[in-house]
This record gives C-alpha cells, structure tokens and sequence, in this order.
C-alpha cells in the first residue's frame, strides 16, 4: 500500500510505506552522510569550501622578524641621496627622537625584469623573480613596538588571543593531507616578540593551532612511539578516547577535550609520514644546491632548508607553512637600530637564495601557481637616524610583496612620499593585507565569521578591503 496522509486530516497516523519508496526519498540523505563522513575524516566540514573560486591552496609565509628596511629594499628614494646627512627636523614621526640625521641607502638599486621593478642589490635572487612580485609599497601597521607588531601582523590585533591568520586559514578551508597538520611553523625554538599567541587558534576550536616543527633536525620531538605495535598504540589512543568522551559527557568540555582527542588521532598518523616528508636526502643535489642547503654560512644553509621542508609540506597537502628567520645578525631579526650595513646584507645573504629557489623550484613542480607566498615584517624602518649605520622603527610605511596563485606579478600597489616617510597613496593596513590573502585563498573576510562571546568575530575585525590592484 502506497496510501498518502491527508493533508484536510494532520491528526491521522501515515500507512507506512514500501521499501522501495523509502529508498527513493533517503537515497540523497545517505549521500549527504556518506559526504558529511569523507570530510570530517580530513579534517574538513560542510563549510569548509571556498566563497570565491581560486586556484591557490596553499600559502607559504616568510616571515620577516623585526622589520627590514623598505627605503633599503624594495622602495628607493632619491631624495634620501640628497639630503643625507642633514639634520632631520620633522616632528611628526613619533619613532623620532634626539639629534638625528637623514641616512641614504647604502646598496644601490637596479630595475629588473620586463616590469623594471626597482630592487635594492641585497636581493638579486629575489629580483630575478621580479615580474612575479606585486610590492605593497604602502603598508602602514599601528605601533612601533615590536610584540603589538608582530601580534598584528599574525592576528590583526593588537593584544593576545586572537587567532593567528594561519589558523583562520585552516578553519576556512581544512587540511587537504588527513595524516599532517593544516598550519605548521617552522620553527628554531626561538619565541618571537608577541610569544606563541602569534600561533594560537585563540577562540576557534584548539585544533586549528600551529603544529611547530624543528626547522633543522627531527622534525618532532617524541614522535618516534615507545610501542612499537600498532595494536597496542590504537588500543592506548582507544583507552584515551573513551576517557576524554566520559570526561566531555561529564563536564561539558566539548571543545578542548574534541581537540585533544583529534590530536592524539593526528599525532598518531603523523609518526610514519613526518619524517618522510620532511627527510631532504631524497631531494637531488641540483635541488639542495638551489635552495642554498650548501653554502657554508650556516645560517643560509638553515633558512634554504626551511624553504625545502616547507616546499615538501605543501607538496604533502599541508594548509599554511610559516617561515621564521635563523639565528644570525641580530639574533636573526631585521631590527638593526645599528650595524645596518652588517646586519641587514647578513640577513639577505641567509634568505635571498632560498627564496628565490622556492619560486624556481615551485614553477618547475607546477606548485606555483596553486601557492601563494607572503613575505612580510611587522614594520619598515626610519629613513633617518641617531648614527650613520642604523634605522629605527618605522610603522608609518613599508613595503610587503606577494607572489604566487592569483598574484598579479611585476606589479607596484601604493607609495610612500619622496623620503619614505608616511604612506601617501593607496594606503593598504594589516586588516587590507590579511582580507587580501582571504581573497586569493578563496575565502570572504567579511563571511569568515566564528561567534565567540555572544558576537562574531572576524580577522579583519570590522575592517579591511580586497586590495584588487595585486590580483591577476
């Protein structure tokens, strides 16, 4: 029987119907489960799909600590020739303090690439890539403090306990690899001004977090198991569940004891692909040689070995990679208040190359055009200063570049005025730049929402536009 409930009689009970008519009804609700399963098992969700449509998948972020010289870099000024070493008497620059002096940039600048990109002489690697660059040449950040610079660059606040850019990333999109983290740091076990909250999941689940992997060495401490039996670590992680879904239903804690579980899980799936993924030697030596890995400089030999791991994760499905400087100059940061000159060509020497080889490495695989590479610092630095070899905090204009998926390369976006000194066309802050590289990831800044604390939350906060100019 195939009898139908009235709709003139909403008080009767349905006749139950055959079995091939239920099938009918349920097949797409089978499908949608079996789809809702695939996807949490990658770690994904129904939401996890793109707004916009995009080819970029991955982003690889150089992250330039303690801010480099944008009137040494990629932003030449000419003027700066003029007036060097006459007495700066602007007051408006609140980084400006004491008896100070205009200081011109001591590495020339060449025009490079179809495009005629202005370059400085310390990147020639980097500026054989030119006309793959789009420069922002009119960033402006809100302090120039080092940790509130910092934190803005990676949460678009200033104060701790938002979630880094990384980790809103993920939380978009989700891991492409089931078996490696989402969003991973390369790390020289050296905390960055701001501390680890640069790399918190802040208020989304605890899960979307850095995984933090040794940039030289074993990737991972501990991650060789002490059972070697893959029984006995499925039934300790089966133990461990059980407790933490007991303690959930007792307590409430849904979230953290959610993302534990998820991370012994991914802990577990990461001890046989971390080390492979990870292991250079499989690498030819033409490759090892592009990235720097043999230089005798061993600061440059371990920053050409971060690019190559993180070249290697992305290639694995990894989501977002963080590059931090090495140890060197300065501690390895761009924050030479003095020995400019020394500290600034040693930093370049450690990372031009590499840089320039993940490029070349990345067109020659086909990842370039699926990858978007940030490379940025929290601030520039003053085109004056107290001595003739030094640059203090600049927050007021500097340069970042882009490259990669969706990037319109060879391209100039924003201007400071003659001296460097302020932004003055096209200003483009941290809330532009973070809702751009959304944009070139396919995700809409002002949809990427999570509500915490009775409102939703965003990265660009109530702020920020898509920088179109930079876009291919």
């Amino acid at each position: 029987m195939k009898t139908q409930l009235s709709p003139n009689c909403p008080g009767r009970l349905p006749t139950p119907r055959s079995r091939r008519h239920f099938l009918k009804s349920t097949a797409n609700g089978f499908g949608t489960l079996a789809l809702a399963g695939l996807l949490a098992e990658n770690g994904l969700s129904a939401e996890s799909t793109p707004h916009i449509p995009t080819k970029a998948k991955h982003v690889i972020f150089c992250f330039m600590d303690g801010g480099v010289s944008h009137v040494d870099s990629f932003d030449p000024k000419s003027k700066l020739d003029e007036l060097d070493g006459k007495p700066f008497l602007e007051s408006k620059n609140p980084t400006a303090n004491g008896n100070r002096q205009w200081l011109k940039s001591p590495w020339p600048f060449r025009q490079h690439g179809d495009s005629g990109m202005p370059i400085s002489s310390l990147f020639p690697h980097i500026a054989a890539h030119a006309d793959d660059l789009a420069v922002i040449r009119s960033m402006k950040a809100d302090l120039p403090i080092h940790s509130t610079g910092v934190l803005f660059l990676h949460t678009g606040s200033n104060n701790a306990g938002r979630p880094s850019l990384g980790s809103w990333v993920n939380y978009g999109l989700g891991s492409e690899s089931r078996n490696l983290p989402g969003f991973v740091v390369l790390s020289f076990g050296v905390v960055p001004c701001g501390g680890l909250e640069n790399y918190s999941s802040g208020f989304l689940p605890a899960n979307q977090q850095a995984t933090l992997l040794n940039a030289d060495g074993i990737p991972l401490d501990n991650l060789t198991p002490a059972d070697k039996s893959s029984r006995i670590q499925q039934a300790k992680l089966s133990l461990l569940r059980g407790q933490d879904e007991l303690f959930s239903r007792t307590l409430g804690v849904d979230d953290a004891v959610e993302s534990a579980i998820k991370n012994y899980e991914m802990a577990y799936r990461m001890q046989s692909l971390v080390p492979d993924v990870l292991d250079l030697s499989r690498e030819s030596a033409a490759t090892q040689q592009l990235y720097g890995l043999d230089s005798k400089v061993p600061s440059q030999r371990l920053y050409g070995i971060q690019c190559l791991r993180a070249r290697r994760l992305i290639e694995s499905g990894v989501r977002f990679v963080e590059i931090t400087c090495p140890p060197g100059a300065s501690n390895g940061t761009w924050d030479q208040h003095g020995n400019l000159k020394a500290g600034h060509e040693k930093n370049a020497l450690d990372t031009d190359q590499a840089i320039g080889g993940l490029i070349t490495d990345l067109k020659q695989r086909g990842l370039f055009d699926e990858t978007l590479i940030v490379w940025a610092g929290e601030f520039g630095r003053t085109p004056h200063s107290a001595g003739r070899d030094g640059r203090d905090h600049h927050p007021e204009g500097f340069s970042v570049w882009l490259a990669g998926a969706g990037v319109r390369g060879g391209t100039i976006y924003g201007a400071t005025d003659d001296l460097g000194m302020h932004s003055v066309e096209n200003i483009c802050t941290m809330h532009d730049l973070h809702a751009t590289i959304l944009y070139l990831m396919g995700l809409d800044h002002e949809r990427l929402t999570f509500r915490f604390a009775g409102r939703d939350f965003r990265l660009t906060d109530v702020h920020g536009h898509v920088v179109q100019e930079v876009l291919a």
